[in-house]
Parts: structure tokens; sequence; C-alpha cells
């Protein structure tokens, strides 16, 4: 013969069940009534080369170089910022929007005063489907050879 222990209706019990009751009726309404309302729009940033190699330049040559992208997704994007690891390097970039299909570019000017190599990071803050995409440019500067 089986045995069934019985609780016996307090108070307590009482108020353990209601609050269960509403728990489940809040996650079935909330699983029910939520709106998927994700964008499933979004630019992504197609960068054709995300290493510039200076090679060996002279220094002061033209460090003037230029990062060219496609926006191959399927809303704008919008360039907020191009952060830079050094004061050595201006980027120079378009504030307006680049539409789907659309080109753009970000020139990056790296001081070319000091002798030796370098290698920097360009950070482009965007809202792209990737937020923060770092590019890099390196190389070396040489003194150039006098002619005697």
């Amino acid at each position: 013969m089986k045995a069934y222990v019985l609780l016996p209706i307090t108070k307590k019990n009482s108020k353990i069940t209601t609050i269960f009751s509403m728990l489940i009726c809040l996650i079935i309404s909330t699983t029910l009534f939520s709106q998927n309302t994700a964008n499933t729009d979004i630019g992504v940033l197609d960068f054709e080369a995300e290493i510039i190699d200076y090679g060996s330049i002279n220094k002061n040559d033209n460090g003037l170089r230029t990062f060219k992208f496609t926006n191959r997704g399927t809303a704008p994007i919008i360039i907020a910022d191009v952060k830079t690891t050094c004061g050595c390097t201006i980027p120079k970039f378009s504030k307006k929007a680049i539409l789907p299909g659309e080109t753009g570019e970000i020139e990056i000017k790296y001081d070319t005063k000091r002798v030796g190599v370098f290698s920097k990071t360009i950070t482009v803050l965007s809202n792209a489907d990737e937020t923060s995409k770092k590019l890099k440019i390196k190389g070396t500067i040489i003194k150039p050879q006098s002619i005697n």
C-alpha cells in the first residue's frame, strides 16, 4: 500500500502557490507578446586592404596613403570616428553616409620625419556590423643616401 503525504493548506503554502502561478503567467505572456524588433538591415565595411605596407621609404617622403572600402551591406554606414595610436598618424574621412554598394576612403598621413621601423593601428568606429574595425600601416623610414 502506498502512502501519500499531503501538505495542509496553510497561508504560507497558499502565498507560494499564488506567487508561482503569477510568475508562470508572466513568463508565458512575455513570450507570447514579445515582438522581434531587431533590424535586419546592416551596413558591412569591406576594405580592399586592411594593412598598408609602405615598404622602405625615404625620410620626409610623402606619407599619404588611402584605405578604400565598399559598403557591402543593406543599410547606410556612417563613420563616427577614426582613431590612431599616435599623433604621427593623421586620418581624414567623410562623415557623409555611405549607402549600400557605394565606395569610400579613409586617407592616412604618416609623419615620415623619424628614421626607423613603424607599425601603427587605425581604429574605424562606425554603425557597420563590425562597429570597431582595426586597420594597420607599417613600413621603414630610411635615411636618404647622399650622392657624392
